[in-house]
């Protein structure tokens, strides 16, 4: 299950692949400047990601009006997330957590996803300006989506 609200959000350094090359995107960097939205998703390419990482890239002005960074990570290559993100249009950053330890760090590893091995489970935490968590959600199965009410709800409380 998904670490506590009000606990001290894990920090993370991982690699995003942009135009520019592999750069790190780590969760402090929005410290004392704005919240972070965290959406863990099991795997790239698949329909329910896919839905999920698309719909918020289209509504991603209401996530930077409430002064919120959205972040989506998975267990894969920052180079498969960049060919998702041409192929799909997706606009948030997306960061590879490979090994696997920012997943376990949150507590939502799935130690077998449908008998293909260990990834994250479809989570969503909310984090405010100077690292608490206020939000976090693991859905039942990987095959529900966040409760993005809710997130925006509780963003809509910290501006």
């Amino acid at each position: 299950m998904a670490i506590s609200t009000g606990t001290k959000a894990p920090e993370f350094s991982l690699k995003t692949k942009t135009a520019e090359g592999l750069q790190d995107i780590k969760l402090s960097d929005n410290f004392g400047r704005k919240n972070t939205v965290l959406l863990f998703v099991p795997l790239a390419f698949t329909g329910v990601c896919t839905k999920e990482l698309c719909d918020v890239s289209a509504g991603l002005s209401a996530y930077e009006s409430l002064n919120a960074q959205v972040i989506g990570i998975s267990v894969d290559s920052p180079f498969a997330q960049e060919a998702w993100a041409q192929k799909e249009s997706i606009t948030i950053p997306l960061a590879s957590d490979l090994n696997k330890e920012v997943a376990k760090a949150y507590d939502v590893l799935l130690p077998d996803l449908v008998g293909i091995g260990s990834a994250s489970a479809r989570a969503a935490f909310v984090i405010d300006k100077e690292g608490i968590i206020r939000y976090a959600e693991q859905t039942p199965t990987p095959l529900e989506l966040p409760t993005f009410e809710a997130i925006k709800a509780t963003l809509a409380q910290l501006v």
